[in-house]
């Protein structure tokens, strides 16, 4: 895959993921200002995604399978919010949809192939630091690079808990109106920091030698 081929892939995920994260917390503030209700203004936002999901599964009539998930979790997370009439819970949604990526993350670890290496692989393969080997060929050959990729999961499976966390408190412990906004603050944070640790550690692990055609020991591959 060229990069010029994959670059609306990347803008459609940058996009979903502004739309996904920023347009409920708007809608939230907006619906609150006209006078709506906490928990009226929160179930409007958790939709919102539910229904961005069901418009790209009714133009591609396929979703994929992280896609999937997540907008099951965020449409069950809204049901049990609306049978249980918790504001607090629905402030608190995101921490669950969170935690339950993270656990995802660290049970994908040591599966066939893990979903740090899934997700990073469209964005990167062929495009950075690359000789043009695919990675699937990396994958097959080289015991290092399959580490590599494991150990990322497990980053990523322990910061996305910890985002979590932080999400859950916060929804319990701090005004109600306060807490959208601020959790939309921590996505970037969470975000940020996660390619900042795994930037040093993939340099640090040999992950860009080995894509550009070097060997564990620095020497040039056939």
């Amino acid at each position: 895959m060229t990069a010029r081929a994959g670059r609306p892939g990347n803008r459609r995920l940058l996009f979903q993921l502004v739309w996904d994260v920023g347009a409920p917390i708007a809608l939230f503030y907006v619906l609150r200002g006209l006078g709506a209700s906490t928990f009226v203004a929160l179930l409007a936002g958790a939709v919102l995604p539910v229904v961005t999901a069901g418009v790209y599964w009714l133009r591609d009539r396929r979703l994929e399978g992280m896609a999937a998930f997540m907008a099951g979790v965020m449409l069950l997370g809204t049901v049990i919010s609306l049978i249980s009439g918790g504001t607090r819970f629905m402030l608190a949604r995101d921490g669950w949809v969170t935690a339950a990526a993270g656990l995802c993350f660290l049970g994908s670890a040591w599966t066939r192939r893990p979903l740090a290496y899934l997700g990073a692989r469209p964005l990167l393969e062929g495009r950075f630091r690359s000789d043009g080997t695919p990675w699937e060929t990396l994958w097959e050959n080289e015991a290092t690079f399959r580490r590599i990729w494991r150990i990322s999961t497990v980053i990523w499976g322990v910061a996305l808990l910890a985002d979590a966390v932080a999400r859950v408190v916060m929804s319990y412990t701090l005004p109600v109106d306060v807490v959208p906004g601020l959790g939309g603050l921590l996505w970037p944070a969470t975000m940020v920091l996660l390619q900042l640790v795994n930037g040093v550690y993939y340099r640090a692990a040999g992950l860009w030698r080995l894509t550009a055609g070097y060997g564990p020991g620095g020497r040039r591959t056939a």
